[in-house]
């Protein structure tokens, strides 16, 4: 597990890598919850450009951070998604749940 993450203008961004199993993901999910709770960004971007595989313990790390932001009134985004991630996501309907975009802006 690796993560960096930046805050901006009230954006925190965490770029996620690698392969997101249940092998790491508790860690990420502690990770991310923890960055949330320290900045309180009223966007987090979760980037996963550099996430080769996933599987349903990503749909885990995604809803922990939307449930973190959602108590903080903020919102949540992912970007740089891959083809087995999306298709991961868009099995679980998170895609319904979660902006998705191909670039941050």
């Amino acid at each position: 597990m690796h993560l960096t993450s930046f805050l901006e203008n009230g954006r925190l961004t965490v770029a996620l890598t690698g392969e997101i199993d249940h092998h790491c993901a508790k860690n990420y999910i502690q990770a991310i919850s923890g960055k949330i709770e320290a900045y309180t960004p009223e966007v987090c971007i979760l980037d996963f450009q550099e996430v080769t595989f996933v599987d349903s313990s990503g749909i885990a790390v995604v809803i922990n951070a939307l449930r973190n932001m959602s108590q903080i009134e903020g919102k949540l985004m992912l970007t740089g998604i891959c083809a087995q991630p999306m298709r991961v996501f868009r099995a679980s309907g998170i895609d319904k749940l979660v902006e998705i975009k191909e670039a941050v802006s």
